[in-house]
């Protein structure tokens, strides 16, 4: 019977925790950074604020201290938020010790550095003298789905065959199925580009310009994100699996996307401030991270149209209906 430690309790992380525990065989702690979130999950079994309606079981231990959440643990599963995955490993840090696996569930990348979430954690712990095995838990997953037990199949990636290997022996139910991949780089990026994508099919869906314009913006997406991904040594073949494809088809035609939302109230010529009030603390990634793709895509050399436009819309106000227009009349080129 393996420990794991859930360190963030948000939409996705509590759902990590129901489907672990569901599926038996380990013992699940699951740590949250709100005091008040950690309180309400001990006491009512739900996380109200971020998962509600759902019921988390009694074998799943809620902690507000890191320290007693990792003591023990084998296998850490990070699920904060990317702009906070920094700092949490800095806390974290003290409390892990060798022999424990690490797992990013993380889907964005760095402002300013322009480092994946692996590349952040590893920096974090060399610092400290620490170096631990890290893989990539990523795919089409919303974390409502798979709190209800909903069918659902994602990758770990980990150029550790026996990291990769253990954490789908050990996360895999009859629920959950996750296949292994050795490309970090190529399912690292994709499940963090394609939520640039999915706030432009967000727009489409807002300005009600229908079906064929959302091909358009899903099959130009996945050329952007593999063009960048191939760039940082990623493998064109990882874009067209579940952390590529698959994941960017979930985030831009679900209605559960919060990135698709956000794009979705652009579209409708709401403003971001309010649109993001709206999310009531969630997180729709893509917002922080179109910036941060386009400084990793300069540095590279890399031409995204799409998320240029997204990004002149979410900081510069620009209105959506131009940046589909000039997306339209870019020079014409071959496929």
């Amino acid at each position: 019977m393996n420990r794991i430690a859930i360190m963030g309790s948000g939409a996705w992380g509590t759902a990590l925790a129901i489907s672990l525990a569901r599926r038996g065989g380990h013992r699940i702690a699951l740590w949250s950074y709100a005091k008040d979130v950690a309180a309400t999950m001990r006491d009512q079994r739900e996380n109200v604020a971020f998962l509600p309606g759902f019921k988390i079981p009694e074998s799943v231990a809620v902690f507000e201290e890191a320290a007693e959440a990792l003591d023990g643990a084998e296998i850490v599963v990070s699920v904060t938020p990317s702009q906070f995955v920094r700092s949490s490993y800095e806390g974290f840090a003290a409390h892990l010790r060798e022999g424990q696996i690490l797992v990013s569930a993380t889907k964005g990348i760095e402002d300013e550095t322009y480092q994946r979430m692996t590349e952040v954690i590893g920096e974090v712990l060399a610092k400290r003298g620490m170096e631990l095995p890290c893989g990539v838990l990523s795919g089409p997953s919303f974390a409502q789905e798979v709190a209800a037990g909903a069918p659902t199949a994602i990758t770990i990636a980990s150029t550790d065959a026996h990291l990769a290997a253990r954490v789908q022996r050990e996360f895999s139910s009859r629920f959950l199925r996750l296949y292994t991949n050795d490309d970090v780089i190529g399912v690292e990026l994709g499940g963090s580009l394609k939520n640039v994508i999915a706030i432009a099919a967000g727009i489409v869906a807002g300005l009600e310009l229908g079906f064929n314009s959302n091909a358009a913006v899903i099959t130009r997406g996945i050329a952007e994100i593999t063009r960048l991904a191939v760039a940082c040594g990623g493998r064109r073949e990882t874009l067209a699996g579940l952390s590529g494809i698959g994941d960017l088809v979930l985030t831009c035609t679900g209605s559960l996307s919060r990135n698709r939302t956000v794009g979705m109230g652009l579209g409708q010529g709401r403003k971001i401030d309010a649109i993001l009030a709206g999310l009531e603390g969630k997180v729709a990634e893509g917002v922080r991270t179109t910036s941060a793709a386009l400084g990793l895509a300069r540095k590279h050399g890399v031409e995204m149209p799409i998320a240029e436009q997204m990004e002149a819309i979410l900081m510069h106000g620009k209105a959506p209906e131009r940046a589909i227009e000039e997306l339209m009349l870019r020079p014409g080129r071959d496929e």
